[in-house]
């Protein structure tokens, strides 16, 4: 089977045709095209007979009806094929009705199968960014991340500081003792030490990223094999809801491939398939099921999580979870217009009083007016501003991933007569933050909070992942209100969040959008689904419970 002539089968029926139209259509050069045809043509889809002289019309004759026979062939290798293999026929290029019959088909491959292991099957739209916990900025990495590694301390949503790799600690204000459980494993065996820990920690506060976040941090001692000291000699009130977050997991780098101690190992991972098998020796307990198989399925597919003992899709239930917040950033760096906070607050009424429009996109985002910590509310009233001038474009910068948001955006804005320029970019450079991506005026940006709100808010602010960080460098205001935290007891940090977050509204820097939420359809015989880092489910506890 072959994308290429599928492709070919939707865009041009029996007729006239000009070898260059084909050639374009399919990415080919005219040696490759001409390959292509010769090889459809043995084996009896088409005839194509060329034009004589460059430039002149050929023609096309369909022999065969090529989607419908591609059709009924992926029904019938979905079901002789495993899911990892038979995935890629639904990126081909289908027509829509075709499309909704293969991924209402894939459906039912997805959720738990129970073959020599108990396998639960989960759609990926996107790649891995990456596995490594430095590396991992995006949620959908760092979900990865988390069930392969583990943390030295666990900060719930509550704010209480549980015992992970850690089972204990003494704190003063100029240093924190950990004492590491014995006998932790990584997954080639090997026994985790301080030392492991020690490395890990030096190379999280030496990362660019990183690095402002472990200032107060002056130095890591081992002091035996399973006792460390982090010394930080003016304090750090943040110190361990610091080593909770998901960068600062446990690992170990050998040559060969990156080790964890978590409930699961990553045995592959590719664009199309990651696979995730459960740890044996996990030193709290081995996961319920065996494998977890990220099988890659296009960006519309909207799956279900089933069990094998389950023969339809009418008995299933949604897990609800939040899915972060968006907000839209407006680059007071930047040399331009956008400069100007008469500019700013201008573009911020017109976003406030259109913002109610915003869940029209879609029913999981719910307009946000009150603040991005969910529970809080600023109360926030903007008053109508006078219209300055707009000689130059907006610029907005848009990727794949906020592509709605910033249509309804540049929308809102062409409506008051505003113009704008609309820059895209991939989520890797964004993510990375090229250059380019940062020589804009302003730009929607979603977020997911790790767990504990407090200090996700100011790990928001601070990491280098940030879309703020440079606004809040070059602004005395900001920078000062941030440097409070290093003198602010942790349990107090709610109030100086929303005193920053205010300042960053009222400076029309950091505008709330929207909440949005996430509905994870699964079956009803899937058992303990619980909803753990960045709002996703926690696979190390999800089992089936069989039917009498």
């Amino acid at each position: 089977m072959d994308n290429k002539l599928l492709t070919l089968w939707r865009y041009y029926p029996s007729g006239s045709i000009r070898m260059e139209e084909i050639s374009e259509t399919l990415q080919l050069s005219s040696k490759q095209t001409t390959r292509y045809l010769k090889k459809w043509m043995e084996e009896g889809w088409l005839s194509f007979t060329p034009g004589r002289g460059r430039g002149n019309i050929s023609t096309l004759l369909w022999k065969k009806e090529v989607e419908t026979s591609y059709e009924e062939e992926v029904l019938k290798r979905f079901d002789l094929e495993p899911v990892e293999q038979t995935s890629k026929y639904l990126m081909y290029d289908w027509s829509t009705n075709s499309k909704m019959r293969l991924m209402n088909k894939f459906h039912t491959k997805l959720g738990f199968v129970q073959e020599s292991n108990d396998k639960l099957i989960v759609p990926k739209r996107y790649p891995f960014h990456s596995v490594h916990p430095l590396e991992a900025g995006d949620v959908f990495s760092a979900h990865l991340v988390a069930n392969v590694f583990n943390r030295l301390v666990t900060h719930t949503e509550d704010g209480k500081v549980l015992p992970e790799i850690a089972h204990s600690w003494d704190s003063t204000p100029s240093k924190l003792r950990l004492y590491l459980k014995k006998d932790i494993k990584f997954h080639d065996g090997s026994v985790l030490t301080a030392n492991d820990v020690a490395e890990c920690l030096d190379k999280l506060r030496a990362h660019a990223y990183y690095k402002d976040l472990w200032t107060p941090v002056e130095r890591i001692e081992v002091k035996s094999p399973l006792i460390l000291d982090i010394l930080h000699p003016n304090g750090c009130s943040y110190i361990l809801p610091m080593l909770s977050m998901m960068c600062a997991s446990i690992y170990r780098e050998t040559n060969e491939k990156l080790l964890g101690t978590g409930y699961f190992i990553l045995q592959q991972n590719s664009d199309k398939q990651t696979t995730l098998t459960a740890f044996q020796d996990h030193f709290r307990e081995r996961p319920l099921i065996d494998v977890v198989e990220f099988i890659q399925v296009p960006e519309d597919f909207k799956g279900i999580y089933h069990s094998p003992m389950e023969e339809n899709t009418s008995s299933s239930f949604e897990v609800e979870s939040d899915s972060g917040f968006g907000i839209i950033v407006m680059n007071s760096c930047r040399d331009s217009a956008i400069r100007q906070k008469k500019v700013r607050d201008y573009l911020h009424w017109i976003i406030a009083k259109n913002r109610h429009t915003i869940g029209n996109l879609s029913p999981r985002l719910i307009p946000n007016d009150k603040s991005i910590i969910v529970g809080q509310n600023q109360q926030l009233t903007i008053s109508e501003v006078e219209r300055p001038i707009f000689s130059k474009p907006i610029v907005i910068r848009g990727a794949r991933h906020t592509a709605n948001t910033t249509q309804w955006l540049a929308e809102i804005f062409a409506k008051e007569n505003i113009p704008t320029d609309i820059q895209w970019f991939s989520f890797a450079d964004i993510l990375t933050k090229h250059p380019e991506t940062l020589n804009v005026d302003l730009f929607v940006h979603g977020e997911v909070f790790e767990f504990n709100q407090d200090f996700s808010f100011y790990h928001f602010l601070m990491n280098g992942f940030s879309p703020l960080s440079q606004m809040i460098a070059n602004n005395e205001t900001l920078t000062n209100l941030m440097g409070k935290y290093k003198e602010t007891p942790f349990e107090k940090w709610t109030a100086l969040n929303l005193e920053i977050e205010k300042e960053l509204i009222n400076q029309s820097i950091m505008i709330p959008l929207y909440y949005q939420k996430r509905y994870i359809p699964f079956s009803t015989d899937i058992s303990n689904i619980k909803i753990s880092h960045f709002g996703y489910v926690d696979f190390s506890k999800v089992w089936v419970r069989p039917k009498e």
